[in-house]
């Protein structure tokens, strides 16, 4: 199984872009950075359409529509180094109820220079076999305190396509 990692470098027309759709949008409610990972969200969906391709539609429920009719939610994060395999991708335990068929994570240089597409995993299989980390708590695996409750599972474990 585990993914091959894509890089992107984030071309000028991405991040410009990216601060348009930012700004036009303005804060994300539950965001966990308060809307200030907007940009970063938006390069994050712009990597995983050039990888899967598809139509941006950016809701709630999902941000791409594949040409076969699956739904995708991108989920971004920012990171100040190159994602390893035993990183985590985490989603949001507030949030498992998003109308998608498969969610696709991607990490976003936290300078905005590049971008690393990770992979996808099927939405209701990702709850069976991710770990429940309730906020508070250390993750043995690195030492993080869980900022806020969230399921995770390894970059390695993710899939390279649909």
């Amino acid at each position: 199984m585990g993914t091959s990692m894509i890089e992107h470098i984030i071309s000028d027309s991405m991040l410009l872009e990216a601060r348009e759709k930012s700004v036009a949008m303005g804060k994300l409610h539950n965001s966990i950075t308060g809307g200030g990972g907007n940009i970063v969200g938006f390069i994050g969906e712009a990597i995983a359409q050039e990888v899967l391709g598809g139509v941006l539609e950016n809701t709630y429920d999902y941000d791409l529509v594949l040409p076969n009719g699956i739904l995708v939610d991108v989920k971004t994060k920012s990171t100040s180094v190159a994602p390893l395999p035993t990183y985590d991708c985490s989603i949001a335990a507030f949030n498992p109820n998003q109308k998608c068929d498969f969610y696709a994570f991607v990490r976003v240089k936290k300078d905005l220079s590049v971008g690393w597409y990770l992979g996808v995993y099927n939405k209701q299989q990702y709850f069976e076999d991710a770990v429940f980390m309730e906020k508070g708590t250390i993750d043995p695996s690195n030492g993080y305190v869980v900022k806020s409750s969230c399921y995770n599972l390894k970059i390695s474990q993710l899939k390279e396509t649909i």
